[in-house]
Order: C-alpha cells, then sequence, then structure tokens
C-alpha cells in the first residue's frame, strides 16, 4: 500500500520533467552544430518559425500527450488494485481510499510542472550551447547549479541566524531550539512571488533565450 503512491509521484517526476529535458535536448539538439543542423537551420522558414516548432513538440506535444498517457495507465492500475481488494476485510474501506488516482491538480503535480518547463527551458539553451553530449553537460551544469544555491544558501543563513540544522533554498529554515527542531518559513507574500519567479519569469527567459541563441546560429 505504501508503494503506490510513491510510484504514482516517482513515475510522474520521472516522466514530465525527465522526460521533457530529453526530448527538449533531442529537438534542439538537432541546431547544436553547423554539421547536424545544417538541413534544419536552412529551411525556407523564419527563425521564430523554427523555435516555434521545437516549442510546440516539447512544450505542448509532449506535455498533453505525457498527461493523456499517464492518466490511462494511473487509471487502469488503480482500477486493478480496488479490483483486487476483498470487500469483506475490515480494513476494505480504509485500502480502498488509501490509494487513489493522482491528482494532476495538487501539490507534486504542480512542482512537477515548474520543474518541467524551467529544466526543459534550460535543456533548449544548454542543447544549442553544446555541440557534443548537450543532454549530459546541460544535466551536470544544472546540477551544478542546484548544489551551488543551495550550499550558497546554506553559508549566508549561517551568517544571519545561529544553530541552523539546514536550510532549503527559496523555502524553509530548520533550526535548533534547544533539542527539537522548528521550521522558519517564507511569508505568504515572498512564498507567491517566489512561486510566480519560478512558475513564470524563470522559464519564460529560459525558452526566451534560447531563441536568441537559435538566431546567432543562422548562417
Amino acid at each position: 500500500m505504501q508503494g503506490i503512491p510513491t510510484a504514482q509521484n516517482g513515475a510522474f517526476t520521472i516522466g514530465l520533467p525527465l522526460g521533457g529535458t530529453l526530448v527538449a535536448s533531442v529537438v534542439f539538439g538537432y541546431f547544436n552544430n553547423n554539421a547536424v543542423g545544417t538541413s534544419f537551420l536552412t529551411l525556407p522558414v523564419s527563425v521564430f518559425e523554427k523555435w516555434l516548432s521545437g516549442v510546440l513538440i516539447v512544450g505542448v506535444l509532449y506535455f498533453f500527450l505525457f498527461l493523456l498517457f499517464f492518466r490511462l495507465i494511473d487509471t487502469a492500475f488503480v482500477a486493478q488494485y480496488h479490483s483486487g481488494l476483498n470487500p469483506h476485510s475490515p480494513y476494505y474501506k480504509e485500502q480502498y481510499e488509501y490509494v487513489q488516482l493522482f491528482s494532476l491538480t495538487g501539490f507534486t503535480a504542480r512542482v512537477n510542472y515548474m520543474m518541467f518547463f524551467n529544466f526543459a527551458g534550460m535543456m533548449m539553451l544548454g542543447s544549442l550551447f553544446f555541440n557534443k553530449a548537450p543532454f549530459v553537460k546541460t544535466a551536470l551544469a544544472i546540477c551544478v547549479l542546484i548544489i551551488a544555491t543551495f550550499l550558497l544558501n546554506l553559508l549566508v543563513i549561517n551568517l544571519l541566524i545561529k544553530n541552523v540544522q539546514i536550510a532549503f533554498p527559496f523555502s524553509v529554515v530548520w533550526i535548533w531550539v534547544g533539542t527539537d527542531r522548528a521550521a522558519l518559513n517564507l511569508s505568504p507574500e515572498n512564498e507567491s512571488r517566489i512561486r510566480f519567479i519560478f512558475c513564470f519569469v524563470l522559464p519564460s527567459i529560459f525558452w526566451g533565450l534560447s531563441l536568441l541563441r537559435l538566431k546567432e546560429k543562422e548562417f
């Protein structure tokens, strides 16, 4: 029982953000150097139309096809689980309610939407900068950026606050109060601003910069 919700979350996380970055790398990888991208860069369409076709494949076609496919598979697995329960068991109601369809509007889904649009945008941009193994190099760059942000945030917080146990960038700081832990969260106003930046501002920047980079590669 504990494994099914975990599997739902893991499958969604692997399929959408990770799968989206891979698709973005493949689609925009055709433009990453002259040898590979000549036939694409010399198509009789504008740079914007070339970029838009890639954006539609990654941000619309893959996004909605994945959601549809995930919903179909999730529905089948949940139905199979429910049909396999013993209706005469004293725990039938608890077991039945514990496993439900994955919420496409819940917290986990919203976080993965944010990661998808940010990481896919980074991968688009990275694929236009790195000529060889763009997926691996961009993925490493993303990991380095995340680790550096985490360590820098932890360093700054330790300079400002004593007894810090751990700190997550733009989210929460855990501090020791005696032998207990206490959480310092962002105010609702700042949390809304951070969410807006990560959900809309940063993806717009990454996806827009990929258009500018593609214009530079035109010849």
